[in-house]
């Protein structure tokens, strides 16, 4: 195994986002950015301009709230952080839903927490579940409280 050169400075954080498998990534972008309050990325522009060059076809591109959208990946981003303008894409806190073939068959290995403000849980609870979430299950432990639900697509994450 090679070994990267000693810096003297400070590694680069490196930039990421998360990446959740779905059956429908329209509508489970629509789910999360509504209950992150995020805005899911417009890159219509930077889509047109890609089918004008001939690089993606009309195929693999759909309409999603009036505006081009790439049929098999949206995301959602923060409302404060930058984006590219050419493209739409987000840079910094984003999530993108990507088609995949198959089901979800198993508990996820990864999960959101979700922080609702102090004495808050309960009415976030219900605002999620008016979104499209369910609850599984509640759990109280010495260590704390929080909700364990599901997204539409039957993803888990927690409501502290």
């Amino acid at each position: 195994m090679t070994q990267a050169p000693k810096s003297t400075s400070a590694p680069t954080p490196l930039h990421w986002k998360l990446v959740v498998d779905s059956a429908n990534p329209q509508s489970q972008a629509d789910f999360w950015a509504a209950a992150l309050h995020y805005e899911v990325e417009d890159n219509g522009a930077f889509i047109e301009r890609l089918l004008e060059l001939g690089v993606l076809p009309r195929e693999d591109v759909v309409e999603f709230h009036a505006r081009l959208a790439f049929r098999d990946l949206v995301a959602v981003r923060h409302p404060d952080d930058p984006f590219d303008k050419d493209s739409g894409t987000g840079l910094g806190r984003r999530v993108l839903f990507q088609r995949v073939p198959e089901a979800k068959s198993v508990k996820n290995r990864l999960h959101l927490d979700l922080h609702a403000a102090a004495g808050e849980r309960e009415s976030e609870v219900q605002r999620l579940q008016g979104l499209g979430a369910s609850v599984l299950r509640h759990v109280k432990e010495p260590g704390g409280e929080w909700a364990v639900m599901a997204d539409p697509e039957g993803n888990e994450f927690c409501v502290q």
